[in-house]
């Protein structure tokens, strides 16, 4: 649905209780941009400026510690309503971003891919997004998303509607749809769930990530303001998902 290249892959389906060890895809809510400029009483895009270099350190230690797949949240469908100064700050980092960073994600084996409804971001950066996927696309030590424009409901009712369009049109059968038919609808289509989700700054919800996709996700809170987000943070949250059980639902013992 995001216009992503399709990877082939199959979902994992939970069916046995684990027990921790690196976790398969790691996805963070990228929180604290805003706060950090402020203290030093800086504008808030250079808050941005620091958070996307973060976000560099941390794709380059998710590649070290053997992750093969992060997913950052990095611009919410609800970010819309910021101010308006901060919104092109923002839209301006991403292309910045995409031109500044592809030949490093290529030369790490590192492929990009962009969920969420990357239409409103324009013309122009469409077309960086674009590229930059292209130019990833052979990247096979770690795949990195890039949530952007991105909510979870409005993801789920996305992926509703692509489904009674395929029923309404003979392509599927209702009697046939389950939980993995209707994922195959989802931006995250072919990816895995992700194991762990990192919040910073202290806060302690979701707000509207990876709905679906989270349901058996085991949850770090971090109080580090995201700008400062280090491989030690990192580290110390893999081990922290390391020392958990996962049962999915299931009993043990």
């Amino acid at each position: 649905m995001s216009g992503a290249p399709k990877l082939d892959l199959t979902q994992p389906g939970p069916a046995t209780a684990s027990r921790g060890g690196v976790p398969r895809h790691i996805a963070i809510i990228m929180d604290g941009n805003r706060r950090w400029a402020e203290a030093r009483g800086l504008p808030v895009p250079l808050g941005h400026k620091a958070g996307a270099e973060a976000a560099r350190r941390t794709t380059e230690a998710c590649v070290q510690q053997g992750v093969g797949w992060l997913t950052l949240f990095a611009f919410s469908s609800e970010n819309w309503l910021r101010p308006a100064e901060e919104v092109v700050a923002l839209t301006g980092l991403l292309r910045l971003y995409l031109r500044s960073e592809v030949a490093t994600l290529v030369k790490e084996g590192v492929r990009l891919r962009v969920i969420g409804d990357r239409a409103r971001f324009g013309e122009e950066t469409m077309k960086e997004i674009a590229r930059a996927e292209a130019a990833t696309a052979g990247g096979t030590r770690l795949n990195l998303t890039v949530a952007l424009s991105y909510g979870g409901r409005a993801e789920i009712l996305a992926a509703a509607k692509a489904v009674a369009r395929a029923v309404q049109e003979g392509r599927l059968d209702p009697a046939e749809l389950d939980e993995a038919a209707f994922a195959r609808h989802l931006y995250t289509e072919g990816m895995p769930d992700p194991d762990l989700i990192i919040r910073t700054s202290g806060e302690q919800r979701l707000s509207n990530f990876l709905l679906w996709q989270a349901a058996y996700a085991e949850f770090v809170f971090q109080d580090v303001l995201w700008p400062d987000f280090s491989a030690e943070h990192l580290e110390a949250a893999i081990r922290d998902f390391g020392r958990r059980e996962r049962r999915y639902g299931a009993r043990t013992g």
